[in-house]
């Protein structure tokens, strides 16, 4: 058994989100700076995550056959890459919105494979580190939400004090930091390397393997419950983040460090909810957890910020949403490793991820065209409401119970493949 390389991928998608959450800060607020425009910062919003559905829906046979390591590495360098690209054509003068839009774009299309990649990686090194996957996805999203925490409020303290575009370089160079992480420590471990098939590659194959995920997913009722509900509410979250609470922040709250006080503030609390549940959270039935911490992280934030024009009810509204989010991902990654075959992992997770994140393009476009339409505060009632709407799912649809079980159903077990037996270095699925 051996912890390095569960170790390095902790640090490395550490180091990843907090640059990511400078970014999450830092662009919208650059947008606000150069153009005043609300809208224009969900044109921005909706060019960085279009591409993500795209590179989910079709990457999961890509990662499999590059490599997991392959993949996370090379998605952090052209993203740090194309991040650093902004503040030194602004220094120079020569950036266009277009270009910003299209950096963004671009960084949107090679940054979700390298997150897949490391995600469905985590049950292979929790079982070489000697862990359970309940424990391993706990501690893996919270010190993601701890990074996002960090990255947040050092964010809002850089713009205030040297401007955006350092906010921007310096995530830039966290990107670098993960890529080598990942690329030095878990060279040689099978799961992480390229999973080829014997046989020759082509369009033919390549299709066979992505439908595998998408039949795989439509034939489970819980999946297909859950990659619906998240849609919906990663739709609403992109139009907050990206959009309402930055002019929210501008208008009402006193600026970036306002901002980056409030994400923080949300993603520690967060990292608290995550690491309890890692400790106790298995004692309780996961259905009945999910539902109250996902009422509770929702529609809050929204009607609170709709109503107040001052930092502390706000924050303390944050807070306890943070409490109930953190403990939503290790349920959701807990039942995704029981529930799909690691031969499948990286398709289904690829085609959950694009279901999952169809309509974040839409909210954050959708929020900058409400809020200069009709104003924030009725921008924010609409989503809140809508908000409120979806979380309930979990206790109105019967497809929800299965979520207090393990392991796969009898509707979910993948079909055996015929034109891949004896192609494929894994055992086919049954």
């Amino acid at each position: 058994m051996s912890r390095r390389p569960f170790t390095a991928i902790l640090a490395a998608n550490t180091i990843s989100i907090a640059g990511s959450s400078l970014t999450l800060i830092g662009v919208p607020w650059f947008v606000l700076q150069t153009t005043g425009s609300a809208g224009r910062a969900g044109v921005v919003a909706f060019c960085a995550t279009l591409p993500i559905i795209v590179a989910a829906l079709v990457g999961g046979p890509v990662i499999d056959r590059i490599g997991r390591r392959r993949v996370s590495a090379l998605s952090d360098l052209i993203c740090g890459l194309a991040v650093g690209a902004i503040p030194l054509l602004h220094y120079a003068g020569l950036l266009e919105f277009w270009m910003l839009c299209a950096l963004m774009a671009l960084g949107g299309l090679v940054h979700t494979p390298g997150l897949t990649a490391r995600h469905v990686l985590l049950p292979d090194l929790a079982e070489h580190a000697g862990t359970t996957v309940a424990r391993a996805a706990s501690l893996y999203d919270a010190v993601s939400r701890g990074a996002r925490m960090i990255g947040a409020a050092l964010a809002g303290v850089l713009i205030a004090a040297f401007g955006a575009e350092t906010v921007l370089l310096l995530d830039a160079a966290t990107f670098g930091a993960s890529a080598l992480l990942v690329s030095a420590f878990l060279r040689g471990v099978p799961a992480a390397e390229p999973q080829r098939a014997a046989g020759k590659v082509s369009f033919a194959v390549y299709r066979t393997e992505l439908v595998e995920g998408w039949i795989f997913l439509t034939r489970s009722r819980l999946l297909m419950g859950i990659t619906v509900m998240v849609m919906m509410t990663n739709g609403l979250d992109q139009g907050w983040s990206s959009v309402l609470l930055p002019v929210h922040a501008q208008d009402a709250l006193g600026g970036a460090t306002a901002m980056g006080l409030l994400v923080s503030l949300f993603g520690g609390s967060a990292l608290l909810g995550a690491l309890l549940y890692g400790a106790w959270g298995e004692r309780f039935p996961r259905r009945a957890v999910f539902a109250a911490a996902f009422l509770a992280s929702g529609a809050t934030r929204y009607v609170v910020a709709a109503f107040t024009d001052t930092t502390l009810p706000l924050a303390v509204t944050m807070a306890l949403a943070g409490l109930g989010a953190g403990m939503l991902n290790p349920i959701l990654s807990t039942v995704m490793y029981e529930r799909v075959p690691d031969q499948l992992r990286s398709r289904v997770s690829g085609v959950t991820t694009a279901g999952c994140e169809l309509t974040m393009p839409v909210g954050g476009l959708a929020a900058g065209l409400l809020v200069d339409g009709f104003g924030a505060a009725q921008a924010l009632l609409l989503f809140g409401g809508t908000y409120l709407l979806t979380t309930l799912a979990p206790l109105v649809f019967p497809a929800w119970r299965a979520m207090n079980a393990g392991g796969l159903s009898r509707t979910e077990r993948p079909l055996p493949d015929p034109t891949r037996e004896g192609r494929s270095p894994h055992p086919s699925a049954k």
